[in-house]
């Protein structure tokens, strides 16, 4: 699997949905729902940034290695 994106989990500890969350860090909801189903191919240090940024965390808290066993 590789690199896993887990921000939805995060989301939900801090009660905000993809809309809300998507208009904080300027990015439109198409754009962050790929990102949050593990369908982007990256991700700008600007966007992560604004993500721990908005959800108070770290990036290790969204992002995850998955060895592919």
């Amino acid at each position: 699997m590789g690199i896993k994106i887990t921000i939805d989990v995060m989301m939900a500890r801090r009660k905000i949905g993809l809309t809300e969350l998507a208009e904080r860090i300027n990015l439109t909801p198409a754009n962050l729902s790929i990102l949050k189903n593990n369908k982007a191919k990256a991700v700008r240090f600007s966007t992560l940034e604004a993500i721990c940024r908005e959800l108070d965390c770290q990036p290790g808290d969204i992002i995850e290695y998955q060895s592919e066993e």
